[in-house]
């Protein structure tokens, strides 16, 4: 196993330098011209920072973006994406908690960059494309790289209010490309359809399995998800053969119809993740492309990406219950009881994940990494890290892992991972919210937000616009006289869930 994603990246360049790697509607960009331009990155940031220091990049949805991304890499740094379409106080936030000393940014986002609390530097992402290389320079910041070196920080939603920055190293990116390639089995004539935002943690793939397969990615314009006719035409025009989608994603062009107007005659392969998927929709793709592989993936960010994949190989019908499956290579699952002993197969238990696809914590947090990250309490012979995830799940007879539920109240919504508690917390910012309660309808996939105080709905919901990302603003909003209270005066949940 290769030590960093620059060999990647270095043997990817000298072996298809003139094959595309990523794409978007304006622009093409080869294995060549894009290790050129990591290496040009690369070189600005190496004359002007410490290795392993967090670089922030926002730099929109396009193809420079990964070459942003990897020439952080090529001066000994690590990436923190940031989406310029978030508000603000989220990004700041973010800022925040990185404390980084520069910050990538196109001209098309500049203005924005601008406008956030930031104290570092701003380089324009289209003036630093132009530096000359320093090939000295660049070998001096990655002298010291290993494998357990950061690559990249990817924040998440936090109980507290305060997002968490998952960081992963190179090890563990190495690791679970290597294992998902496997599964996918991807060649160089494959291309990778892009449907995740590039800050997000399921847009690793895309990103990266190029660079070990040969492969392409073609990045899709985030409206098209709306209008499936113009989605399928451009899936067949660049000859689409893969995609790695939420739930979410791929089951819009179901729900709007897209296979009445159109197919998918060169699609080979479907994966999947961030929730449970509708198996009614679910099905319209498989009755349209029976000789399609449908694959369920399930794992958090904590885990580089995902964990345990389930190959579909039944007809799917409108109750089936998927599998979240086996564990890929590289990775190990365990089923733990609330006293940390193991759980008897057949019984429910949460599932900890181990192995090199561990994160190495919540950057800047380390009090939130040793709760979540603890030594295997199956094993006292040796150090072996875990991490919790708070999900439950059961192992079946057939040693198919089967996803339960959640231990609290994170749930994933539209394929991200979201803390009901942050929700709360912020509408109770909000003049005239006195108390509230936030809860997710799974079957129909709604945020509902209960509330009592003199706010109307409208206000609410424009006060959400303008704090946190749109997939974490709820969907219903209902004012109530009274929150209804158990005898020991906590709230009544199930009383509330007879409201959804």
């Amino acid at each position: 196993m290769e030590s960093s994603v620059l060999e990647w990246l270095n043997r990817a360049a000298e072996r298809w330098p003139d094959q595309c790697v990523y794409a978007d509607e304006n622009r093409r960009l080869t294995f060549g011209e894009m290790d050129e331009y990591t290496r040009r990155v690369g070189s600005f940031l190496a004359a002007r920072t410490e290795p392993e220091q967090p670089v922030v990049v926002m730099t929109g949805r396009h193809a420079l973006t990964p070459a942003c991304y990897l020439g952080v890499a090529r001066a000994g740094c690590f990436y923190v994406p940031m989406d310029a379409t978030m508000p603000e106080p989220r990004l700041n936030q973010i800022l925040a908690v990185t404390g980084a000393a520069w910050m990538i940014a196109d001209e098309e986002h500049l203005e924005k960059a601008r406008s956030l609390q930031f104290e570092g530097e701003i380089a324009v992402m289209e003036e630093i494309l132009g530096t000359p290389v320093d090939e000295a320079e660049l070998a001096q910041a990655t002298e010291g790289l290993t494998e357990c070196s950061p690559l990249y920080v990817i924040f998440t939603s936090g109980s507290t209010g305060v997002p968490k920055g998952v960081i992963t190293s190179h090890q563990s990116l190495l690791c679970y490309i290597d294992a998902v390639s496997e599964v996918l089995e991807l060649g160089e004539g494959d291309v990778l359809g892009n449907q995740s935002p590039l800050d997000y943690i399921a847009a690793i793939r895309d990103i990266y399995l190029p660079l070990l397969t040969g492969a392409s990615t073609y990045i899709i314009p985030k409206n098209e998800f709306a209008m499936p006719e113009q989605l399928f035409a451009t899936l067949n025009r660049e000859h689409v053969t893969t995609l790695c989608w939420s739930t979410a994603g791929v089951e819009l062009p179901a729900k709007l119809g897209a296979f009445k107007v159109a197919s998918l005659p060169e699609l080979k392969t479907v994966l999947f993740s961030g929730s449970v998927i509708s198996s009614k929709l679910l099905k319209i793709w498989q009755q349209n492309l029976p000789s399609v592989r449908f694959i369920n993936q399930y794992g958090p960010t904590e885990a580089t990406a995902s964990c345990t994949y389930y190959i579909i190989k039944e007809e799917i019908q409108d109750d089936t219950v998927l599998p979240i499956g086996k564990p890929y290579r590289h990775y190990g699952i365990l089923l733990l009881n609330e006293d940390l002993t193991a759980t008897p197969r057949g019984e429910i238990g949460e599932i900890c994940v181990k192995g090199p696809c561990l994160a190495l914590g919540y950057y800047g947090n380390a009090e939130k990494t040793a709760a979540s990250f603890i030594q295997n309490p199956l094993n006292s012979k040796y150090r072996e890290l875990i991490y919790r995830t708070g999900d439950l799940g059961r192992m079946a007879e057939d040693g198919q892992l089967m996803f339960v539920g959640r231990k609290d109240r994170q749930i994933k919504h539209m394929g991200h991972r979201i803390e009901l508690d942050e929700i709360e917390e912020m509408a109770l910012r909000l003049e005239g919210v006195d108390e509230c309660c936030a809860l997710y309808q799974k079957e129909k996939q709604l945020l509902y937000l209960f509330y009592t105080g003199t706010a109307d709905a409208k206000t609410i919901t424009l006060h959400f616009r303008e704090q946190l990302p749109a997939f974490m603003v709820p969907r219903r909003i209902r004012a109530l006289n009274a929150m209804p209270r158990l005898a020991n005066g906590k709230k009544d949940m199930r009383a509330l869930q007879e409201m959804l």
